[in-house]
């Protein structure tokens, strides 16, 4: 059995979204509970020389949801001109994308498989069949960014594991 363009983005996307939002939800109850400031956290990157955990959160819903959108316009930009927002509004930009990806169907994405994606950075223009796109550029872009997100919460004690990132992973047959 072959895995379909649905499966390799919804599928991969609302998986981590999902988890996302828990782990999102873990780290503004526990900083609550703690009376850390979340404006502190979503200032905060794990090196100097790293994006902050605005720019994680909004490169993980950027690499989902804007991919799936790429799949049918065709052009795929770099995360720019995002407005600034707080701890809340990045969890419920999250949850947004999640229901971007619940709003989908298999037959229109599966529609789209072997459709050019252009990746446009300045004046350089990087040329991706769909899933191409998707396999070496959007997951592991996306799986980075959810990662470094998640490792800031964890770098600021908030009591999240392995399986606050795995979230609902598909079993069976």
């Amino acid at each position: 059995m072959s895995t379909s363009l649905f499966d390799l983005t919804v599928g991969s996307y609302s998986q981590v979204l999902g988890s996302a939002i828990n782990f999102l939800q873990k780290g503004k109850d526990f900083c609550n509970e703690q009376g850390i400031d979340l404006a502190k956290i979503v200032e905060t990157s794990l090196h100097e020389n790293m994006a902050d955990f605005h720019f994680q959160v909004v490169s993980l819903n950027h690499h989902s949801a804007k991919t799936i959108a790429s799949l049918s316009s065709g052009e795929f930009l770099p995360p720019v001109g995002y407005e600034r927002m707080d701890y809340d509004g990045l969890l419920a930009m999250t949850e947004s994308s999640l229901a971007t990806m619940q709003a989908q169907t298999p037959e229109a994405i599966n529609a789209l498989a072997g459709n050019p994606i252009i990746f446009k950075l300045g004046s350089n223009e990087l040329p991706f069949t769909a899933e191409n796109f998707v396999l070496s550029f959007s997951l592991p872009n996306f799986y980075f960014h959810a990662t470094t997100a998640y490792d800031i919460l964890r770098q600021q004690g908030v009591s999240i594991g392995k399986m606050d990132f795995l979230g609902s992973m598909k079993m069976g047959n």
